[in-house]
């Protein structure tokens, strides 16, 4: 698919074929004991809204002082809880949650494959087309920031770069996306490349 013509249809189109789970091992596999041995199911927002005439993603930038994941960049998501009927309904309640955003604002147009953290969780990341009118209202006791980022942009792999960093005693390579001020990276980076390579292959 050509990154300057995407439009909500042809993401429709490029989810509905599977893909491979992806993983923060897929640059480790030697790290994999790491991981713990049952995840965590959680689900994440992948939000998209058309503005200024092309597509945005929307993004969060999580409050400093949470306890996990402190000022990152991440999608608006968490955790399933046991009342959720379904994850796709638990991405859309935290993202009422966190950047009150109207699951009646929000169409779903797939899913991405399954995301395994290395924090011990299978993430479900479903993107979601936002009513252009959304404003975001910001919980502070989870988020500090709500900007976006042009879709055409996230979804280009020659903008990803690989870093590295010593975590638990040896090297980690992982995927980052740096757009001006922001530095996308980690499981966050990971989910945007497999949604590029997605679209790149139709």
């Amino acid at each position: 698919m050509d990154r300057h013509r995407i439009n909500s249809t042809g993401i429709g189109k490029a989810l509905r074929t599977a893909s491979a789970a992806s993983s923060d091992f897929d640059l480790n596999p030697d790290a994999r004991s790491a991981i713990p041995p049952s995840l965590r199911a959680a689900s994440v927002l992948v939000p998209i809204v058309e503005r200024g005439g092309g597509l945005r993603l929307i993004l969060t930038r999580r409050a400093a002082l949470l306890k996990h994941h402190p000022g990152q960049v991440a999608f608006p998501g968490g955790k399933q809880e046991p009342g959720d009927p379904s994850p796709v309904a638990a991405a859309l309640r935290e993202a009422r949650e966190e950047i009150g955003l109207d699951p009646d604002a929000v169409e779903i147009l797939g899913a991405l494959a399954p995301h395994e953290t290395v924090t011990g969780f299978t993430v479900s990341p479903f993107v979601g087309l936002v009513a252009a009118a959304f404003r975001p209202v910001i919980d502070r006791s989870e988020v500090d920031e709500v900007f976006d980022v042009p879709l055409d942009f996230a979804l280009d792999p020659g903008n990803y770069q690989v870093h590295a960093r010593v975590w638990q005693g040896r090297e980690r390579r992982y995927y980052v996306l740096p757009y001006g001020p922001h530095y996308i990276w980690g499981a966050t980076a990971r989910m945007l490349r497999t949604f590029a390579d997605r679209i790149g292959e139709h």
